[in-house]
């Protein structure tokens, strides 16, 4: 399965539960795009509304971009003149759903308030990305500065993925389903706010409360659950479950951290991968 394939839900191509649906989405970068593209996935129809300027995303990414916008039609407006927001107004009133990921001050100038949306679209549901919540909305941030509030940055190196905007992705779909169905309820749409600092805070719980502790289960204290390496990479075991570790240990022939090492270094990868595989050991194995 490609990179770009995990975008999408894995799902049936067939099963289009919100087939129907418009989604109108003013959202840049990467959040709001990509829960665009999994609710396109899903069957609804999305209509995209860029700056002149285009979405940044486009540059810092082409493929990704690409990805997240198969199928989804782009139109670029200028919000800051009447006729952009016109144009716009006009697309709202056919649309179940709107994203947004300005600030609040910003949503206020471009006639976007929550107030403003109630009073001339009842219909609408919105969903606004935003980086922090309640009083702190206001406050700039990206995915970097909502990690290290999460306190997932341990030293002075950036983390490997976007894990704030991707989980925030994954929180505004949450929200998205949310906001149709009580709007379905109710006879009207809702506003709803997802911030990202929250995704990042989602993700970070089990950290947060020490469960992967150094020293704790999770944390390298059982040689069943951790990163060796092997003989040209690395493999990350996790036989947490009684015969899961029995298996393990019966292929390490011992139930130390220096066998299951020993263990990992006399083998390749691809080896590694065919022993799991043979004994049913939850393991994977990469080059690095």
């Amino acid at each position: 399965m490609t990179s770009v394939a995990r975008l999408y839900p894995r799902q049936p191509r067939h099963f289009k539960p919100l087939a129907g649906v418009r989604i109108t989405s003013l959202a840049v970068n990467l959040p709001g795009p990509a829960a665009a593209a999994r609710l396109r996935a899903l069957g609804a129809k999305v209509h995209k509304i860029e700056p002149p300027s285009g979405d940044p995303m486009a540059q810092m990414s082409p493929a990704l971009y690409r990805a997240m916008h198969k199928g989804i039609r782009v139109q670029t407006l200028d919000l800051k003149t009447a006729e952009g927001q016109a144009a716009l107004d006009a697309q709202l009133l056919q649309s179940d759903l709107l994203f947004t990921a300005f600030r609040p001050a910003a949503l206020n100038r471009l006639g976007l308030g929550k107030r403003r949306l109630a009073a001339r679209h009842a219909q609408l549901s919105t969903v606004c990305v935003l980086g922090y919540p309640g009083v702190q909305s206001h406050l700039p941030g990206h995915d970097l500065t909502f990690q290290a509030e999460a306190g997932l940055i341990d030293t002075a190196q950036l983390p490997p993925t976007l894990l704030a905007d991707m989980m925030g992705a994954m929180l505004v779909v949450e929200a998205a389903l949310g906001a149709l169905l009580q709007a379905r309820l109710q006879g009207k749409g809702v506003w709803l706010e997802v911030a990202l600092s929250d995704a990042a805070g989602f993700a970070a719980v089990p950290r947060a409360l020490g469960m992967t502790a150094q020293g704790s289960l999770l944390g390298g204290a059982r040689p069943e659950y951790g990163v060796y390496r092997c003989a040209n990479g690395l493999v990350a075991i996790a036989a947490l479950e009684p015969h899961f570790r029995d298996a393990l240990f019966a292929q390490a022939r011992g139930s130390t951290h220096r066998q299951v090492a020993r263990w990992c270094r006399a083998h390749t990868t691809t080896e590694l991968t065919a022993l799991a595989e043979q004994h049913d050991l939850p393991l994977w194995a990469w080059t690095a």
